[in-house]
């Protein structure tokens, strides 16, 4: 017992101490046993396996994804909302003006972290109970063979770890008893702080470290999660100065609810008083300043479902300004807790040799907040009350025009016309995958080593699956042929790393599908055909209610050659039949190799899906 309790202390003291956590996250692949074994030492050859090592200077990595941000709301990318941080970052690296996401949060997310579209990882909706189904596409499952770029990374001798919103663990497993195999640890993050659901209340939110539920502390969440990852990243850095990190920092913001200290949104007061119409021209006319735009683009005229501000009373003016002055004040407040990281790692002196890329939002600015905005004391309420029309919601919204923003437990979203300004210059909005406005997110590249052209723009077609190989070709990492014993499938991503230091580049992303629920597109070297899915069942609950608003009255395909057409004005697809058929059955193509099979739309989920959870939480608001 005495020699056990030695050798116990011995390997404490050579730091092989053991714990739960770190048994639960090893996950190094065994190398394989190329020595000799004889019966006797003398006559066998030891062989050690090699510790994983990255590349010789190899940059940290950060990938920030902020959640429900329009193209046109920072302005790092011509908005008036005031991001300094992202300012700062793209002037010292590089704006992509054409880059896009899958118009939703979870398809968005499974997409980015695996380099693969989001139906080829089994995340055509949600891991959601109400919104998955039992297919292929659809079961919200990411499988072993499509590896994130977490476990990649780790398995070239990166630490890993994640904060803020992860959006991809299947309801059943979000449970304190797992399995913990598609949570954040299980998909090769050494440590994860956040949530694992799609939103949560910021100041009390369904937080999860490592692999256990844990009581938030009552600040914002944007502060938690920026101190967890500085902690992160000191505790890491102490142990092995040289080794390098993979950071990727997803917070709530600015998902519903919206919410954020007074200090913040009252920075905006008044400033939003002339209301959604002259936003939308404020912004088109600073990025074609900027050079964001073309200079011969155009404004499409404001979407006929929204009314002029003009034409809106002096209450719905004042309530709808408020809604903006919050949504504002959260989206500065989140540019300033990434300033917060961003300056740490300055101090640490490790921003130089630091790949940071941002995404500026998951898909384009919510439309969930409806025509007149929404304010409910939680996201249950919201889901489970019945929709209302505009002047209800108008006469609900004013009796708690204070609550916008608080901490008490409101979820708030704001009203569909300033989604439609924040968007600018594009049509429709976030779940509208036929759409540039559902489906392109600016996308900042900060690289002080490896980037030469600061303040550049860059116009390259890309997409979230494309960050993957972009950071192994930075890195100089090759994407393994197996993870775990596990063989991997192929990464549909193409790497952007080509258009770092060649403005002039041609896109070498020339095919890219699209489908939400119904809503579909497929892009081409150029050209676009679109479908815009308009349900017909009625939505069940605010929280869903804006699904069916603003969509074209009818079903039709149409065309647009992005080429000409920067903001999709003119549809061509009478004019050019042709070319519309070519890109229909290049949908189909898609639709057959990634598993977009069976087409499910938001009718499905809501006639199938959605009264059961709706009645769920009916039963649960009654107990």
């Amino acid at each position: 017992m005495h020699s056990q309790k030695l050798l116990f202390a011995a390997l404490l003291a050579a730091g092989l101490s053991w714990s739960r956590t770190s048994a639960q996250n090893i996950t190094q692949q065994q190398q394989p046993f190329t020595g000799t074994v004889g019966k006797s030492l003398a006559d066998s050859k030891e062989v050690w396996t090699n510790p994983l090592k990255a590349p010789a200077g190899a940059p940290n990595v950060v990938w920030i994804l902020l959640d429900d941000v329009g193209f046109g709301a920072t302005s790092t990318f011509g908005g008036v909302i005031r991001t300094p941080v992202f300012d700062s970052l793209a002037n010292n690296g590089l704006r992509y003006t054409n880059f896009h996401t899958a118009a939703i949060c979870a398809p968005t997310r499974a997409a980015l972290l695996t380099g693969r579209n989001h139906h080829s990882v089994h995340e055509g909706g949600f891991s959601h109970t109400w919104a998955s189904f039992g297919f292929p596409g659809w079961d919200g499952r990411i499988p072993s063979d499509k590896g994130t770029v977490a476990e990649i990374l780790r398995e070239s001798g990166y630490n890993t770890f994640a904060v803020g919103k992860y959006g991809l663990t299947p309801d059943q497993d979000a449970t304190d008893a797992g399995p913990f195999d598609r949570w954040p640890s299980g998909k090769g993050f050494d440590h994860f702080f956040g949530f694992l659901g799609s939103q949560t209340d910021q100041y009390k939110p369904d937080l999860v470290e490592d692999n256990a539920h844990v009581q938030p502390d009552g600040r914002h969440l944007n502060e938690q999660i920026t101190d967890k990852a500085i902690s992160f990243i000191d505790r890491q850095k102490k142990a092995a100065p040289d080794k390098p990190f993979f950071l990727y920092y997803a917070p709530g913001a600015t998902h519903a609810p919206h919410q954020v200290a007074k200090e913040w949104s009252d920075q905006y007061k008044g400033q939003f008083d002339s209301g959604w119409d002259v936003f939308r021209e404020t912004v088109f006319a600073q990025q074609k300043k900027q050079g964001i735009i073309p200079a011969n683009v155009v404004l499409p005229e404001r979407n006929p479902n929204i009314r002029a501000w003009a034409s809106l009373s002096s209450d719905e003016k004042k309530l709808y300004a408020r809604f903006m002055e919050v949504y504002a004040g959260y989206l500065t407040y989140t540019d300033h807790e990434v300033g917060r990281l961003v300056n740490h790692l300055k101090q640490i002196n490790q921003l130089e040799n630091t790949l940071i890329l941002v995404v500026i939002g998951d898909n384009g600015a919510s439309k969930e907040g409806a025509l007149g905005g929404v304010i409910a004391r939680s996201s249950n309420a919201a889901l489970a009350s019945a929709p209302l029309s505009e002047a209800e919601q108008v006469k609900n919204n004013l009796a708690q025009i204070e609550w916008i923003g608080a901490p008490e437990g409101t979820n708030a979203n704001y009203p569909l016309g300033w989604a439609q300004a924040a968007n600018t210059p594009f049509k429709y909005w976030k779940q509208d995958a036929h759409s540039e406005g559902g489906t392109r997110n600016p996308l900042i590249a900060f690289y002080p080593k490896g980037i030469k052209d600061k303040g550049g723009i860059r116009t390259q077609y890309g997409h979230v699956i494309d960050l993957l190989p972009t950071t192994l070709e930075i890195t100089g990492i090759k994407a393994p042929a197996a993870i775990r014993g596990i063989k991997q499938d192929t990464i549909q991503g193409t790497s952007l790393a080509y258009s770092i230091g060649d403005a002039k580049a041609v896109s070498r992303h020339k095919t890219q599908y699209y489908y939400i629920f119904g809503s579909r597109s497929i892009y081409h070297d150029g050209w676009k055909a679109g479908f815009a899915y308009k349900p017909v069942s009625a939505p069940a609950g605010n929280l869903v209610s804006a699904i069916s608003v603003a969509d074209p009255e009818h079903n039709d395909w149409q065309l647009y050659n992005l080429n000409e057409d920067f903001n999709e004005r003119i549809d061509l697809a009478k004019k050019n039949p042709k070319k519309l058929e070519e890109l229909k059955a290049l949908f189909e193509e898609q639709a057959r190799k990634y598993n977009i099979y069976p087409y499910i739309t938001w009718d499905d989920v809501l006639k199938r899906r959605l009264p059961q959870a709706v009645q769920q939480q009916q039963q649960a608001a009654g107990k």
